[in-house]
């Protein structure tokens, strides 16, 4: 067996899988009248995809569970990829995660990067920033998130984030606690150790040290008034507002159109990244 081979079998213990479709939707069983769409657009850069999603909706004792995510890997794709297929598996295995959702999604966030961090050897240097969604019963929803992808939520046609970008510069006191630094070049971002332009982050176990794996984590209650949710990693966000990008897309009632009108508008503004987009419409 090659080196390569060998490889490839470990991804596989390690809990791989082929990326999903780069579009599709679906909607709710008990609540026909909520639906979500994704879509997923290769950037400008020379490296393979590292953006991954999970948009889909499962049955979990007697309870619907909508699950919603963006993984947007970076010095490659393995760590995006293992998140896709085992995030949301540790967070819905806590022990109290029906009747603490917001320290399952916690706790599930930290032993995940613990498995990666073990696995290294497998899933290599790189590391990947996430916003994740559980939406129970159609009812209440859990955001988490760490790095730059972002949760959006309509109300009455007026934006809020629920997410925090987890920028070095925010950070900075922490950071260099740690025993790291955020540098500051003019015309580029801040970086944590002049490397990586995020704070909190999955793998990276190079910077681990200096960066931190805590997600915020926030619950909402879904009120007449909440229209739809846009998750959406950064590629986006660089080059729209939050109220821009709820505008955009109000008047689209298919959420995978609405998903992917939102990074074609990213795109005539010029942003390279690649981009993936998670729309779910409560309206």
């Amino acid at each position: 067996m090659t080196g390569k081979e060998i490889l490839h079998k470990m991804k596989e213990k390690a809990g791989f899988a082929t990326s999903a479709a780069d579009t599709g939707k679906g909607k709710s069983k008990i609540s026909k009248h909520i639906t979500h769409g994704f879509y997923l657009k290769k950037g400008k850069s020379g490296h393979p995809m590292e953006d991954y999603v999970v948009s889909e909706f499962k049955q979990e004792r007697d309870k619907e569970l909508g699950l919603f995510a963006i993984f947007d890997g970076h010095l490659g794709h393995d760590v995006a990829n293992y998140l896709q297929n085992n995030l949301f598996d540790s967070i819905l295995k806590q022990q109290d995660f029906w009747t603490a959702p917001e320290n399952a999604v916690r706790r599930g966030y930290l032993t995940t990067d613990e498995k990666i961090l073990e696995q290294a050897f497998v899933l290599g240097k790189g590391g990947s920033t996430a916003v994740t969604a559980i939406l129970i019963n159609g009812q209440k929803l859990v955001v988490g998130n760490v790095g730059d992808s972002r949760a959006v939520i309509c109300k009455n046609g007026k934006a809020e984030q629920l997410s925090v970008d987890h920028e070095p510069s925010k950070e900075k006191r922490d950071i260099e606690k740690r025993g790291g630094f955020v540098s500051n070049i003019p015309g580029d971002v801040p970086r944590v150790d002049g490397q990586l332009a995020v704070a909190r982050a999955f793998g990276d176990k190079s910077l681990k040290m200096h960066l931190s794996s805590e997600p915020h984590v926030v619950t909402e209650r879904i009120s007449e008034n909440v229209e739809f949710l846009i998750l959406a990693s950064d590629g986006i966000w660089k080059v729209m507002s939050n109220q821009e990008a709820v505008d955009s897309i109000r008047h689209i009632k298919d959420a995978k159109d609405a998903a992917k009108h939102l990074i074609e508008e990213a795109i005539t503004k010029k942003s390279k990244d690649d981009i993936s987009c998670i729309v779910v419409r409560f309206q």
